[in-house]
């Protein structure tokens, strides 16, 4: 390893200094100037930093170049998902070696009619077999991403939509990374793209099942998504009607299909609280219903369901408790009641568990399908009509660990619902685990309505993994002593997943990757990854420390990581690091830290609570200045942050609070790990220019010879470049950063 004195000298941006100001605290920041990403000096500061981080992990291309190798040889390149039927078409996709996107196929539905009962209805939701490179008879290619990518350095979808004819298909596209979208309609039946577009959309469109209308969302200046319009086919896209405008900015609207595809389902919230409207699909001229309002600040989602003729809906909210109960109601009842004081939300059908997080459903016409997680694990439950009708009719609520599942071997596992199509006789799911491929199974919805019986999963496909023996692994679980108690009163444990390759032993001599995130409740469940075997295989122990902020122990260990209490993540963190230790799967003197976006922020804040702890730190799209960022509500989504962060603005406490971890603020002389800061040029959700203003800080405080870089992506956005290839070079440049400055660059196993 090359010495400081080997290293070219770093760019050093000039101080400019600007000052702002709030309850009476006054901060001077040298660098905010690097924020005008149009300037000229700008744009060749950040050239200048990428030619330092070349530089400086010269040494480590044929470390990169190997992981890549890994990672291409172990992936199959000529590959295709599994056909979900929709209407008279079976769709999938392929990946063609070379080729950096997927291609979108189909073809014909040949099976009988699902009108017929039994198991011929059944059949005729089998899936035809496909075969990598061979074409199914009757096969089309209806959108080749590869094309359309061939005219730009960046391209990526944002979605699409087909109707129910599979006449049409609608697709928004990405060219620069900023998430602003042109939306594209394309006759399927010819193959031609129409004339009309609309541009500057907000992420995904969706059609009205007849093909005539497109919904879409547009941003404000802010990139929060704020007006709804409708896109009348055939017509200019300057005649769009705006059906509604949410002007509240602590709101992000979002929207989809009911099971049924009979309404638009409209949704503005945040994390706290939501506020839903319906839309009727069945009448062009219809105005959104607003059924429960922001005001009510309750956490809720609505999802209609016929029931015996009635159409109802079902609720899954927080007002019963933080883990979410299920109520049965009526569109008319919740928008009756929008002037009453009190919300009468029906009939409770789940009731709320301490032990059970519900986390929301799908209906069918067969049954509904509850996404429920318990002791971190996520899978599903199944709740029969028969147990709804018995509700409805006066009977008691059932718990949602009462309900039956689809039952599987491992302890440590994610099941996710991924095509629930209103009227079939299946439901499809993924399967994954730490070290099990992706397994896509379908499973038959119950013959009988007994709530005690669980289906049986088919296996429809495992995604094939080249020259690896999967047994050479194992995952584990571990806990870590946090500071604080649970709501129970108990201590609080830090659940950390411990992988490694089966020779490799808790003997106190492993180089360990912690890996963390701890935001916006969402949890690190288990899932198979291809880059992480290379790690292991150099016998490096990876390690994800599921700390508060996330989701997987319920509301609760998501509400005692965010707002006043989010300094538990970053503590959480560094706990997991201890026990990895005490354990004896960590050398002390051989440990790294991995995260990005909010765990970013976890990263930074990590590096000055305890830089002695790391050798090497990457933080990817890292959200370091955060406090700078969330005091500026012009800044896009600033102002939808203040429920996952606070409002410092308003609240000095809040302040206080965020100024005492924001890593740009807390920067200090000391002896710093290694240190890559990775990021994007046109990424609306985690600007630049933190990551650009925090290495400069960095490597004014640092007391010792480790490197700090800045490696930005010109052409990227929030994932970073587009492609697969490309991304399969960014966690390899990311891997070897950190196996080199571990010392496990040899391949062990």
């Amino acid at each position: 390893m090359r010495t400081m004195s080997e290293i070219p000298a770093p760019p050093q941006a000039k101080k400019v200094p600007t000052t702002r100001t709030h309850h009476g605290d006054t901060i001077t920041d040298s660098y905010e100037w690097l924020r005008d990403k149009d300037s000229p000096e700008v744009q060749d500061h950040l050239h200048a930093e990428n030619t330092y981080t070349d530089a400086v992990s010269a040494e480590q291309k044929p470390l990169r170049e190997a992981i890549f190798s890994e990672i291409k040889h172990r992936t199959v390149e000529t590959d295709l998902t599994v056909p979900s039927r929709r209407g008279g078409f079976w769709y999938f996709t392929r990946t063609i070696e070379g080729e950096q996107h997927s291609i979108y196929c189909r073809v014909p539905v040949s099976a009988p009619d699902t009108e017929t009962a039994g198991a011929q209805a059944l059949e005729s939701w089998t899936p035809p077999e496909v075969e990598p490179g061979v074409a199914l008879p009757g096969e089309v290619t209806y959108f080749d991403t590869n094309a359309e990518a061939k005219a730009h350095s960046f391209y990526q979808l944002g979605g699409m939509s087909i109707d129910e004819s599979g006449h049409l298909l609608a697709y928004c596209e990405d060219t620069t990374g900023d998430e602003r979208h042109t939306l594209r309609f394309r006759d399927l039946t010819t193959g031609e793209n129409l004339p009309e577009t609309v541009e500057d959309v907000h992420g995904a469109a969706v059609l009205d099942p007849t093909g005539a209308r497109a919904y879409y969302m547009v941003a404000d200046e802010t990139w929060r998504p704020w007006r709804l319009y409708v896109h009348t086919l055939g017509t200019d896209a300057a005649q769009d009607r705006l059906l509604l405008e949410i002007s509240d900015e602590q709101l992000w609207t979002g929207f989809g299909l009911s099971s049924d595809k009979r309404e638009l389902i409209i949704v503005s919230g945040n994390s706290e609280y939501d506020e839903t409207r319906l839309l009727d699909l069945t009448d062009a001229d219809a105005e959104p219903v607003l059924l429960i309002s922001a005001a009510r600040r309750l956490l809720h989602s609505v999802d209609p369901i016929e029931l015996d003729g009635q159409r109802l809906l079902l609720v899954t909210h927080n007002a019963s408790g933080p883990n979410n109960g299920l109520s049965l109601t009526t569109a008319e009842s919740l928008a009756a009641q929008a002037l009453d004081e009190e919300l009468d939300l029906g009939t409770e059908v789940l009731t709320h568990e301490d032990t059970v997080k519900l986390e929301g459903v799908a209906v069918t016409a067969a049954q509904v399908l509850v996404s429920a997680r318990r002791n971190t694990v996520e899978s599903v439950q199944l709740l029969s009509l028969d147990t709804l009708r018995q509700v409805r009719d006066g009977g008691s609520p059932v718990p949602t660990s009462s309900l039956p599942g689809p039952a599987f071997d491992e302890e440590l596992f994610t099941c996710a619902v991924t095509s629930a199509e209103h009227e079939a006789p299946l439901f499809r799911v993924l399967y994954t685990s730490w070290f099990t491929p992706p397994r896509i199974y379908d499973i038959p919805h119950a013959a009988t309505s007994d709530d005690s019986a669980a289906p049986t999963p088919i296996l429809r496909r495992e995604t094939p993994v080249n020259d690896v023996d999967l047994t050479a692994y194992r995952a584990t679980q571990t806990w870590a002593p946090g500071e604080g108690t649970a709501p129970d009163g108990s201590p609080v444990r830090v659940p950390i997943t411990v992988m490694h390759h089966r020779d490799v032993t808790p003997d106190g001599t492993n180089p360990t990757l912690v890996y963390g995130y701890g935001s916006y409740e969402i949890s690190m469940d288990p899932s198979f990854g291809i880059p992480r075997l290379s790690l292991l295989d150099r016998g490096v122990v990876f390690a994800i420390a599921h700390v508060r902020g996330g989701g997987e122990l319920g509301r609760w260990w998501y509400e005692d990581g965010k707002k006043l209490t989010k300094a538990n993540t970053f503590t959480d963190f560094i706990a997991a690091t201890d026990q990895l230790i005490s354990e004896g799967w960590a050398d002390p003197a051989r440990i790294a830290a991995l995260g990005g976006s909010a765990g970013g922020l976890l990263m930074g804040a990590i590096a000055n609570l305890a830089p002695e702890k790391y050798t090497a730190i990457v933080a990817q799209v890292p959200f370091v200045d955060n406090l700078t960022s969330i005091l500026d509500p012009d800044l896009p989504l600033s102002a939808l942050e203040w429920e996952e962060w606070g409002n410092p603005i308003e609240d000095p406490e809040v302040y206080a609070y965020m100024k005492s971890y924001s890593p740009y603020e807390n920067v200090r002389d000391t002896r710093y790990p290694a240190i890559a800061a990775v990021t994007s040029l046109h990424d609306t959700r985690v600007l630049y220019v933190e990551p650009a203003k925090w290495v400069q800080v960095l490597r004014e405080h640092q007391q010792g010879e480790a490197p700090v870089v800045l490696k930005i992506e010109m052409d990227g956005g929030h994932g970073g470049a587009s492609g697969r290839y490309e991304s399969w070079k960014e966690r390899s440049w990311d891997y070897a950063f950190l196996a080199h400055h571990l010392g496990a660059v040899e391949r062990r196993f």
